[in-house]
């Protein structure tokens, strides 16, 4: 499934008190929302040291731009920081039902969807994959024993229990989350209501909030633990807390009908064969699809125009965006993520991006194929880590970094998520970890970036740490186009800045060296990248 980590605005499941203390410092708003840019000397952030690389390393230099496949929900090519650099198939021409360039996708002008049928309707909601193989099952293998299963289907009833432990575990936490925000809604509503009404107001800004907690002793509590939670969140007003908050809430309802359902079935709209694993040409070319908010979120992380005085700025300036879309709400399909692969290397990607991931992965001998063609082609891949708070090196999670021969996958770089706080809040708390299993970390912790509509929004999670990655990639190819993508694996790797903060273990209350949480022990610093590369160039 696609990655996001709530906007962190479940208000009412956090104390003011504890929001309010936790939320203090000296950086500006414009610097919150960019934070991912800073850097940790100059700025005391752990950023990622981009306008510095930019201001002393960059600048003056000639870039290539190059071309970054994005594989997730789908993308507002329209968006004012992505129309400018979305990628455009020049061989194809747009809406005259044709394969012009005879790649198999016929009016594929701004990329390919394989979650579409022929008639236009995509899929917005998937299963789980636990779900789908629970579902698939159940028939033959629910009420009986290992001992009764014939020794050849022994393991598949072995999948079966397994994902069924899963499902039914994924299902009782998705209830008591939706019983959480539902109250968390009701207490903010009332909170918020509250304090309109005390200021006679109809909105609550944050200058609002501010002035409130300092001259209105009554009301300085609840304003100024309201207000410290929207600095914290980087968002402008209650009222945008309060949409966040909805918007998960309905997220959490659809993934009890439909991504916890055994019975629903969306597939159907697609047309294609889904066991048939060979089939390439299915799908349709609206590369948005019915909710694009994650995928425009990670596009803008990556190349949302820098420097334009709107919104966000991507990490790479020279740079050009493909959409695939094969990663709706719920899980994705190893098949839909293996064409996608193949269809971004074939249409001359150099970077994918790939902000999604899942418990299970039932044919995972398809995506390594296609990983590994990527790998003869040259193409390196930036995968999300994960948001459960799991030891990656204990509790697997797909796509992984080995094939199935065990074979560590070399043009794969697998991303933890960290916070702009270097204290115990480093290491994002949802973020999957791992010394053997995850490369690095980068800043995945409110991030603000585009959305639809030429809107902006704040975004947590793994999924918006690999596309921080993903643009450090493409900037280093840009300046760089002798970099081969083992080479900018490398580069990326070893110019990680060690930290040896104590922070929290996510998942857990236990302190440890952040160090110890990946195989770099490091974030990501496009700084010392670009030094490292002019080394690594200027040797040969």
């Amino acid at each position: 499934m696609p990655l996001p980590f709530s906007r962190l605005a479940l208000l009412g499941l956090l104390s003011f008190a504890s929001l309010a203390a936790r939320a203090q410092s000296p950086l500006t708003p414009e610097q919150i929302r960019r934070w991912q840019h800073l850097d940790l000397q100059a700025d005391g952030v752990p950023g990622i040291s981009a306008d510095r690389a930019y201001r002393e390393l960059l600048a003056g230099r000639t870039a290539t731009p190059v071309l970054v496949a994005v594989i997730d929900s789908g993308i507002d090519s329209t968006h004012q920081d992505l129309k400018p650099i979305f990628w455009r198939n020049l061989r194809e021409v747009a809406g005259n039902g044709l394969d012009d360039d005879h790649n198999g996708y016929a009016d594929d002008v701004r990329g390919w969807s394989f979650l579409g049928g022929a008639d236009g309707r995509n899929i917005a909601v998937e299963t789980l994959e636990q779900t789908r193989i629970y579902a698939r099952y159940r028939a033959q293998f629910e009420g009986k024993t290992r001992k009764q299963v014939p020794a050849a289907e022994r393991a598949n009833f072995d999948l079966y229990e397994r994902a069924k432990a899963s499902y039914e575990k994924d299902k009782q936490a998705e209830q008591a989350r939706y019983a959480r925000m539902t109250d968390a809604q009701t207490q903010n509503a009332a909170v918020f209501d509250r304090l309109k009404q005390a200021l006679g107001t109809a909105a609550l800004d944050s200058a609002t909030l501010r002035t409130a907690a300092a001259t209105r002793p009554e009301l300085s509590a609840e304003a100024g633990a309201v207000y410290a939670y929207l600095r914290r969140a980087g968002l402008g007003s209650a009222d945008e807390a309060a949409k966040s908050l909805t918007e998960a809430v309905d997220r959490s309802r659809k993934r009890l009908d439909m991504s916890l359902n055994p019975d629903y079935n969306p597939r159907a709209l697609v047309g294609d064969h889904v066991d048939d694993l060979t089939e390439t040409r299915y799908g349709n070319p609206d590369t948005q699809g019915p909710d694009a908010s994650h995928g425009t979120h990670c596009a803008g992380i990556i190349g949302g125009l820098r420097g334009n005085g709107r919104g966000a700025d991507g990490v790479a300036g020279a740079v050009r965006i493909m959409g695939v879309r094969s990663t709706p709400s719920g899980d994705e399909r190893d098949k839909d993520v293996a064409n996608s692969i193949r269809y971004a290397v074939d249409n001359g990607a150099q970077i994918i991006s790939m902000s999604f991931g899942k418990d299970f992965s039932p044919e995972k001998t398809v995506v390594d194929a296609a990983m590994r063609y990527a790998a003869q082609k040259g193409v390196l891949l930036v995968h999300a880590a994960g948001n459960s708070g799991d030891n990656t090196d204990q509790t697997p999670h797909f796509p992984n970094t080995q094939y199935l021969s065990g074979e560590e996958i070399a043009n794969l770089l697998t991303v933890g998520a960290s916070s702009r706080q270097n204290t115990p809040e480093l290491a994002a708390s949802f973020s999957n970890y791992g010394r053997k299993t995850v490369d690095v970390f980068a800043p995945g912790v409110a991030i603000y970036s585009s959305t639809p509509g030429n809107t902006y929004s704040t975004f947590s999670g793994t999924s918006m740490a690999a596309p921080v990655v993903a643009g450090e990639a493409a900037v280093l190819k840009a300046y760089f186009p002798q970099l081969t993508a083992v080479q900018l694996k490398q580069i990326i790797m070893q110019s990680a800045v060690p930290y040896h903060t104590q922070v929290q273990q996510p998942g857990s209350k236990k302190l440890v060296d952040f160090a110890t949480l990946s195989r770099t022990g490091g974030i990501v610093n496009l700084y010392e990248a670009v030094k490292l590369a002019q080394q690594m160039t200027a040797a040969k």
